[in-house]
């Protein structure tokens, strides 16, 4: 093996023969296809210096996406990886424990951004882009922000997305790819399709896809209005996706490009679990509404050199405008004062300019080999937080149009400037199967407030905060030792940091009336955490694994409080500085492909994270969870039968609710038929025995959650694709 990074192996069976070709195909392009340099491990390709190219790091690929049908992340802990899930009460990924903005989400090397809100709970971001666009997921797991800078605590979700070769055969200059699939879990059907041409060195992909679905059921069946609710609230929602990419090779191996890409998902929710339904709201007409989007535009330049003797081997950089927004709130009709139509509506904004890239050269001195990477990334981004609101209170005032706080900012516009940059060098003694890896990174961060007048209309407006500013070193020493060629050690000491975000430093939300205020600390520090990992990776695409033990401590942890002596009765929350945390645990896989076509595959992920200072166990750290399953595949069909099953809330933890274990057996098949080229059939039943149970993430911020809050019973999916 040519690298350290091992990534994941495969859980499941071998590719179709479909697959085959396709990987086939793609390795025949290679001759007229400018490409990254990238390294074979494990059957699975990563660019080199790239956040893939690490033990830490697994990678699930497009043909392993569309084989175990993952359409979100949620499947993705639940078929491949689960370490990583989404938790759809906090709108995040959680990675080993952590979530929200303690996870890195990056799109072709682009952040996508996490908006805060403590106060109405309209935060999240973490999941505006769409699987049917992916080339590959990359979880990075663990505190590492070597490559990868501010936010990666927990670790990082790194998605590609793809390109017209992935889309082109071998020989071919057209290529292309439908499918229309169904989720009885949601009533949700959805259609993606992707195209793309190459005319001589120029090639051109247009992706796009459309989903229309209602609410994820739940084990509930009490259709009752307010808290005695059990069914799933009615929600309908609208999901579209489009991405375009235009390469052009040039001589020398360059490739320059661009891209283009708009994702929006919109969402209407009858709030019949709300407390106030059918009392101080109408009946049938109080909406929860969700807007989300992203939008992206990107200059893009990759490099391999045509030269043995090149100085830099290979490279990529992306020159990037994004902006991401949030609407979120609810509206409805009123029947107490103020009564008639009420609005409130958070916008979350985030516009940024920004450069990535890396590069790649080896070289020689003397006996010992090199691999350098030098990569490094500048943005600039104006964040914004504004509550919009509509109500009867400029017609007839009532004694709670007081305590109404709308149409302000509930922060000042912030202009936010971040540069960081890093090397790693893996080093050995020639081609022997030692390396060792030393790197660093350095980040600088700087926030500045702006006045504007929603902000100067805030009831708490005292002026414009100071500007607020810091810097980091993240050191990075990694030892492998390449025992076989199918036996790796490794053990690596990282370093992370987290940048407190523009919210909790900057939030003013006060209401005199009922006496209380969330307020913004602009002295916080930056999280920082340091960590051991020590595994190895084993054996080959027929009978392999991998392990890895992990144990991580973070400092100045930001943390919320309510104290009530600052002349608010019903209290003041702030935010502080958390000492000491640790969260510690291991990860496993293994999987085994016999000669008659059938696959035994597992996986396991367990940690306990700990407040060192209170004893406490965090409720952000999922109990352990199992992946266990057997597969046969023939030559154009297969299946799976799966057990997903996870431990019991500690008594000891945080959470508000602890819910216990579960086990839930999903069964899938497929089908390539002779008479229809390119074709796959594929289907689903999940939650087989149709068992009743709940996520420990997703109700641990829920008091005594009920099966209002369950996962869904017994649900099936089925998709057709058809590749040309």
């Amino acid at each position: 093996m040519a690298c350290t990074a091992l990534g994941t192996v495969a859980l499941a069976a071998p590719l179709s023969a479909q697959q085959a070709s396709t990987t086939s195909a793609s390795a025949a392009n290679a001759g007229d296809q400018t490409q990254l340099s990238t390294i074979t491990v494990k059957g699975k390709k990563v660019e080199k210096g790239s956040v893939a190219d690490s033990p830490l790091a697994t990678r699930t690929t497009a043909d392993e996406i569309a084989k175990k049908d993952i359409a979100d992340v949620k499947d993705l802990g639940n078929t491949v990886d689960p370490s990583v899930t989404y938790v759809k009460n906090s709108k995040s990924i959680n990675i080993r424990g952590l979530e929200a903005d303690r996870v890195l989400t990056t799109v072709d090397g682009i952040p996508v951004p996490y908006f805060f809100d403590n106060i109405y709970g309209f935060g999240g971001g973490a999941d505006t882009f769409d699987f049917n666009a992916l080339s590959s997921v990359d979880v990075l797991h663990g505190a590492d922000s070597s490559r990868t800078g501010s936010g990666a605590l927990g670790g990082a979700l790194v998605m590609r997305t793809l390109e017209p070769e992935d889309l082109i055969g071998a020989g071919k200059t057209f290529g292309g790819m439908a499918k229309l699939g169904y989720d009885s879990s949601e009533r949700s059907f959805i259609g993606s399709a992707a195209v793309a041409k190459k005319i001589e060195n120029t090639s051109i992909m247009f992706q796009s896809s459309y989903k229309y679905g209602h609410e994820t059921k739940t084990k509930g069946n009490v259709d009752s209005f307010g808290v005695t609710r059990t069914k799933a609230d009615p929600l309908t929602e609208i999901q579209r996706n489009f991405l375009f990419k235009l390469r052009q090779q040039l001589e020398g191996g360059h490739t320059i490009g661009i891209t283009a890409e708009r994702y929006d998902a919109d969402s209407t929710k009858d709030y019949r679990s709300n407390a106030s339904y059918g009392t101080t709201y109408k009946a049938g007409n109080l909406d929860a509404t969700q807007d989300k989007s992203r939008d992206r535009l990107s200059l893009d330049y990759k490099y391999e050199s045509t030269d043995k003797d090149s100085l830099i081997d290979s490279g990529m950089a992306t020159l990037y405008w994004q902006r991401s927004k949030r609407i979120e709130g609810t509206s409805a009709i009123r029947t107490t004062a103020p009564v008639g139509f009420y609005q409130r509506l958070m916008q979350s904004d985030e516009k940024a300019v920004g450069f990535t890239g890396y590069l790649n050269s080896d070289f020689n001195t003397g006996p010992l080999s090199h691999r350098v990477t030098v990569g490094g990334d500048l943005r600039f981004s104006q964040t914004s937080y504004y509550l919009a609101g509509q109500d009867s209170c400029n017609i007839l005032f009532a004694r709670a149009c007081a305590s109404y706080h709308t149409n302000q900012a509930y922060a000042p516009d912030v202009n936010g400037y971040k540069l960081g940059v890093y090397i790693e060098d893996k080093i050995s003694l020639g081609d022997g199967p030692v390396s060792l890896t030393p790197g660093v990174r350095f980040d600088w961060y700087k926030y500045d407030p702006q006045n504007s007048a929603a902000w100067m209309a805030n009831s708490g407006y005292s002026g414009v905060p100071n500007a607020s500013s810091d810097s980091r070193l993240s050191p990075k020493l990694r030892a492998a030792w390449e025992v076989t060629p199918d036996v790796e050690l490794f053990a690596q000491f990282s370093t992370a940091f987290k940048a407190p975000n523009e919210y909790q430093m900057y939030v003013n939300y006060a209401n005199p009336v009922f006496s209380y205020r969330t307020i913004g600390n602009p002295d916080l520090k930056p999280e920082s955490s340091y960590g051991f990992d020590v595994g190895a990776n084993l054996g080959d695409d027929d009978f392999g694994g991998r392990v890895t033990g992990f144990s991580n401590r973070y400092k100045n942890f930001i943390d919320s409080d309510v104290v009530f002596n600052t002349g608010y009765s019903n209290g003041e929350t702030s935010y502080f500085n958390r000492d000491n945390v640790r969260i510690s645990g291991v990860e496993a896989s293994i999987h085994k492909t016999f000669p008659i076509g059938v696959t035994l595959h597992g996986s396991v992920a367990y940690a306990r994270g700990t407040d060192l200072d209170t004893d406490q166990i965090l409720a952000t750290v999922a109990p352990v969870k199992a992946i266990v399953g057997a597969a046969y595949n023939a030559e154009n069909w297969g299946t799976d039968v799966t057990l997903v099953a996870a431990g019991g809330v500690d008594k000891n933890s945080t959470a508000k609710s602890k819910p216990g274990g579960y086990g839930v057996v999903n069964l899938t098949g497929w089908i390539e038929p002779d008479m229809a080229k390119g074709m796959r059939i594929q289907g689903g039943v999940y939650n087989l025995f149709d068992r009743q149970y709940y996520d420990a993430l997703e109700v641990k911020d829920v008091n005594n959650a009920n099966a209002l809050y369950s996962e869904a019973g017994r649900y099936f999916k089925i998709s057709v694709t058809q590749r040309f």
